[in-house]
């Protein structure tokens, strides 16, 4: 399933004890958009959906949609920062190609996703 870096779990359990509450989780999810077909998302959400896969990586539960758990499968999220931008980053196993933004991807099963 999907897991968390050291300083991505770090950040997120920063950010979930200054700007919400506790217990709180946080979705990700892969939507349509983007010129490769396929993005990333992330909110902050108080509680699971009905058919969510919860999981729990390095002390942060994390939502993910039945659709979105599919193309997260293997895949690890990490968090920098460098001269060149401070943000998350997804490492995804499916993602047979990237957008050069690094924001959007294509799956290989998926074909691109108008």
């Amino acid at each position: 399933m999907i897991t968390l870096t050291g300083p991505a779990a770090s950040q997120l359990q920063r950010l979930l004890q200054e700007k919400v509450q506790s217990g709180q989780g946080l979705r990700i999810f892969v939507h349509t958009g983007g010129c490769a077909g396929l993005q990333y998302g992330m909110a902050f959400e108080a509680q699971p959906r009905e058919g969510d896969t919860i999981v729990e990586s390095q002390g942060v539960r994390l939502y993910l949609d039945s659709f979105s758990a599919t193309y997260l499968e293997g895949a690890c999220i990490d968090y920098a920062e460098s001269p060149e931008g401070v943000g998350f980053r997804v490492e995804n196993p499916n993602a047979a190609k990237t957008c050069a933004c690094g924001l959007s991807f294509r799956a290989e099963s998926s074909g691109k996703v108008t």
